[in-house]
């Protein structure tokens, strides 16, 4: 596999900065979580099992974070929205320019496989209602509405200071101290959960959730599947419920993964 740097301007000017590597028959958008850099062991592993399918691969860094341009504050979650709509535009381009000859208009596209890990886990889910051709989803103990839980989990007091000062820090972990995030993250939080069902296209998706997570609650995953199922019975949804944390990078975990990965689209 060879892979190649791209650059994408988003809307205020600044770079996104990703690799991706050409393949045929499937096409795998990996897209980190919250304050997440691309190239972690799920990515590297991802891009590890396309190379030997003969698959394309895709990874970036959201503005404000990792190689990509931008201060993180300056951004909230529907920058990273955006972001990933960006992204996959360009995968989609048939004259895409990142491309060293570009594809021809005529060539099928190769069917996008989004794999999500937690708060990109979401943001795969939404993507996947609004381009018809995302083919298959896999979320990694996926974040939904990531922020809104959390002005809920926190004492009165806290969110208090939080709405009122208008900043706070994700938890008061040294490695999160230095990212504060605004009120404005809980307001979209909250509204792009309340419209993630607007939209339902029935496309396989698997979610992989550690039992003992206590970053992102497991109930959080099962409860978006009987949501699903709820307004649609037979919604090709499964939930796999893993021994593991957060992190699920066991040899285990890693091997699941590369299981569903390998699973018929169909």
């Amino acid at each position: 596999m060879t892979l190649r740097a791209f650059e994408l301007s988003g809307a205020d000017g600044k770079l996104i900065r990703g690799d991706r590597a050409d393949g045929s028959g499937r096409q795998i958008l990996f897209i980190t979580g919250f304050l997440s850099k691309r190239w972690g062991n799920k990515s590297k592993a991802l891009a590890q099992w396309c190379a030997e399918q003969g698959w394309g691969f895709c990874c970036y860094d959201v503005r404000g974070f990792g190689d990509s341009e931008g201060k993180f504050a300056d951004y909230t979650l529907s920058d990273w929205i955006a972001d990933a709509r960006s992204v996959i535009s360009m995968l989609l381009s048939p004259t895409d320019l990142t491309r060293p000859t570009p594809a021809r208009r005529d060539a099928p596209f190769p069917g996008l496989t989004i794999v999500g890990n937690s708060l990109g886990g979401w943001i795969a889910w939404l993507m996947a209602q609004e381009r018809d051709q995302v083919e298959r989803l896999i979320l990694i103990a996926p974040a939904f509405n990531i922020m809104g839980i959390r002005a809920k989990a926190i004492s009165p007091e806290r969110r208090h200071a939080w709405h009122s000062a208008g900043w706070m820090p994700w938890d008061d972990d040294p490695l999160h101290r230095d990212w504060p995030l605004s009120w404005k993250w809980v307001e979209e939080s909250d509204s792009y959960w309340a419209s993630s069902f607007d939209r339902m296209r029935p496309l396989k998706t698997s979610i992989l959730h550690g039992s003992g997570d206590t970053v992102i609650s497991p109930e959080g995953s099962r409860q978006f599947v009987d949501l699903l199922r709820r307004r649609d019975p037979f919604y090709p949804v499964e939930l796999h419920l893993v021994s593991g944390d957060h992190r699920l990078s066991g040899p285990e975990h890693m091997e699941h993964l590369r299981r569903l990965l390998l699973e018929p689209m169909v």
